[in-house]
């Protein structure tokens, strides 16, 4: 009975969910030891006098939903090429910048919307497609780093999203573009949760009735091998790139819409980091091959919980990306196949002595 509970304790811990699931259990334990209120959630009214859940546990719903879409994404693309793509966020300036064009025509303060939301919205997940497929192609056929083939939109994205509206700061006047990043009235739950979950449903499908995660993995696994079985790892690295962009237009649409306006320079600022981060605190390796789209999701959660707690405990947001960096460093080397082989020699070293201390006695 005892080996048969240590078999299953062994299996939990070399479970890849673990590692998010025990980051994010660590970060409650300190928050309910150093501030209990941190858990309070009220109901309250927002500005338009409907009710609306509050507290931070709120907050971070409300946010990490966001960067759970992107964790999505680049969980794929990690995955499939062994890097990461680190534009996104000037791809969220492009693709919101995109929509508000749409939306507000040539007018920067137009009185009523140019077209339907739904159709800007489509077009900037064209758009988002595209600077995906720009990094994609980049990647997959002129075999270019994929952080040095995305720094090129990283550099110049948020001057091509101030370039689409003229430098101008266009608003959006019309309340229900504002429930996309904020709250449907009568519903007091975030509508980015919402979108989130139905993104998440979408890729479940996907994942679950296509091959699409087999051939993402054999591709970052070995491109050569999984080319000898008849796959094309170039075409499979340039679509995960642009289904990254899908998702960088989703979150371009929540980013917009939470102030119907745009800051081509501030929105989505270092939000790259905190994408790659989920998905290296989901256990993804970032050189590529195997991935669990569940454990990055549960780390963009888990990040945006760091995040809200560091804000809650007065940390300078100049400084939040000094902490970040630090789990960045500690998740990339006990990640790395030296340390994990060294630990799992001294795992094994450990079991042995034991073992052979209980066969003396």
């Amino acid at each position: 009975m005892m080996q048969k509970n240590k078999f299953q304790i062994s299996n939990i811990f070399r479970n890849q969910i673990f590692i998010p699931l025990a980051a994010l259990i660590l970060l409650a334990l300190f928050n309910l030891i150093m501030d209990p209120s941190f858990f309070k959630i009220t109901m309250g009214q927002n500005a338009a006098g409907n009710p609306v859940l509050s507290g931070y546990l709120i907050t971070i719903l409300d946010y990490g939903s966001e960067l759970a879409i992107l964790a999505i994404g680049m969980t794929l693309v990690t995955a499939a090429s062994g890097g990461q793509d680190i534009s996104v966020g000037a791809g969220i300036a492009i693709t919101g910048s995109v929509i508000l064009r749409m939306l507000c025509g040539r007018n920067s303060r137009p009185d009523e919307l140019q077209m339907p939301i739904i159709c800007a919205f489509l077009i900037a997940v064209l758009a988002g497609m595209l600077a995906g497929a720009f990094n994609g192609m980049l990647v997959a056929w002129f075999k270019i780093q994929p952080m040095v083939a995305t720094l090129i939109l990283f550099t110049a994205g948020r001057s091509i999203a101030a370039w689409i509206n003229n430098n101008e700061l266009p608003i959006v006047s019309e309340p229900s573009f504002g429930y996309y990043g904020n709250f449907i009235p009568g519903i007091p739950i975030p509508t980015p949760f919402f979108i989130a979950v139905a993104v998440m449903i979408v890729t479940a499908l996907l994942l679950k009735f296509t091959n699409l995660g087999l051939y993402v993995q054999a591709v970052g696994i070995n491109a050569k091998s999984s080319r000898l079985n008849g796959l094309n790892p170039t075409f499979i690295k340039f679509l995960t790139f642009v289904l990254l962009g899908v998702c960088v237009a989703v979150a371009g649409l929540i980013k917009v819409s939470r102030l119907s306006t745009i800051n081509y320079s501030v929105v989505a600022k270092d939000i790259e980091m905190d994408a790659i981060l989920a998905v290296a605190l989901g256990g993804n390796s970032l050189s590529g091959g195997k991935f669990n789209m569940t454990a990055s999701i549960i780390g963009a959660y888990v990040i945006q919980f760091l995040t809200t707690t560091l804000y809650k405990f007065n940390v300078k947001s100049t400084a939040l990306p000094a902490y970040k960096a630090i789990v960045v460093i500690l998740l990339v080397v006990f990640s790395a196949p030296v340390v994990r082989e060294y630990i799992s020699a001294k795992w094994k070293q450990i079991r042995s002595t034991e073992k052979i201390a209980k066969e003396v006695a």
